[in-house]
């Protein structure tokens, strides 16, 4: 089994590699000239998303489920490859203004599709399960980040927003909204029973919904998404680093889970001197932007899913140990 499961992460990892290089060059290749924003949500599309897909599991015996999941690992790259062609026709090609970038950009909606179906499918197997739950809701917010890069791209004006907005919306469902559940659910599998736990999850569902709608209607709305949202990832690292201390795991696991911790916590400690530091060095929120995103997207999402992939490995490791 554990020969199995080294065979299924090689396979798994396989189109993460060139879509990590191709992202790469997005992201310091004069050639891209994309925004940010854009920049972000492909790196979620060809690194972060693949990462999800390896730590989902599936039951054997649901035939619809591992046929879903089976469509998930074939057409990931190339809805990941049409998201590309799709903001690439917009800033490059000359199609700006036209239906093609939208048309294009259907092929990732679709493929977020197939991950809400999935999440659904973990939310009704786990019978209630509040992990799972969590899981399954994180992938259904994946489908609501495909909804608005869509918007995006056929730069479409919903609920009176404008089109920056969009894209700001597709990033925080990309990331925060879809990855934080996820997280969430996967230290629900592994940790000891406790009553507050569900507690967290209804909040960190919640909470992506209070931002979301508070980015496009009001801003006190938003705050309050925050905070909320803010508070499980605190209440969520500070446990997992304590579980990490306390038992013996995979060294990487260890290493990378720890990194992402770190990173949220430089993100607070940053928040917190903001003022200060916008003072002595004359800088500006812009300023702090790319250090934020880069800090919570490099450092916490992608390092909390490499650690997480690494955990997998060595809690089935562990197991196959154990039962022979």
């Amino acid at each position: 089994m554990s020969r199995f499961l080294k065979q299924r992460m090689s396979t798994l990892l396989m189109p993460v590699i060139p879509g990590a290089i191709l992202t790469i060059f997005i992201f310091y290749l004069d050639y891209f000239q994309f925004k940010l924003v854009e920049k972000f949500i492909l790196f979620a599309v060809f690194v972060i998303v693949p990462l999800v897909i390896l730590l989902l599991r599936y039951d054997e015996k649901n035939k619809q489920q591992r046929m879903v999941y089976a469509l998930m690992q074939w057409l990931q790259y190339p809805a990941a490859l049409l998201t590309l062609f799709s903001v690439m026709s917009n800033k490059m090609w000359g199609y700006e203004g036209t239906s093609i970038p939208g048309m294009l950009s259907l092929g990732w909606l679709v493929f977020t599709l197939l991950l809400g179906i999935y999440g659904i499918s973990i939310i009704v197997i786990g019978q209630g399960k509040a992990a799972e739950i969590a899981i399954g809701a994180g992938l259904v917010y994946f489908f609501i980040g495909g909804i608005w890069f869509t918007l995006y791209q056929y730069q479409l004006d919903l609920f009176e927003a404008s089109v920056a907005t969009h894209a700001l919306s597709s990033v925080h469902f990309h990331f925060s909204s879809a990855i934080v559940p996820i997280f969430i659910g996967a230290l629900g599998r592994i940790m000891t029973k406790k009553s507050w736990y569900p507690w967290i999850v209804a909040m960190d569902i919640i909470g992506p919904l209070l931002i979301a709608f508070g980015m496009i209607f009001s801003k006190p709305i938003e705050y309050v998404g925050v905070a909320l949202f803010a508070c499980n990832i605190v209440v969520y690292t500070t446990y997992l680093l304590s579980y990490l201390r306390k038992n013996v795991l995979h060294p990487k696991a260890t290493f990378f889970l720890g990194l992402s911790c770190m990173a949220f916590y430089t993100v607070i400690v940053l928040s917190i001197l903001y003022p200060l530091l916008k003072n002595i060095f004359a800088l500006t929120i812009l300023d702090f932007i790319p250090i934020y995103g880069a800090l919570h997207a490099f450092g916490f999402v992608l390092c909390g899913l490499i650690g997480w992939v690494y955990m997998l490995d060595s809690i089935q490791k562990k197991n196959n140990f154990q039962g022979e």
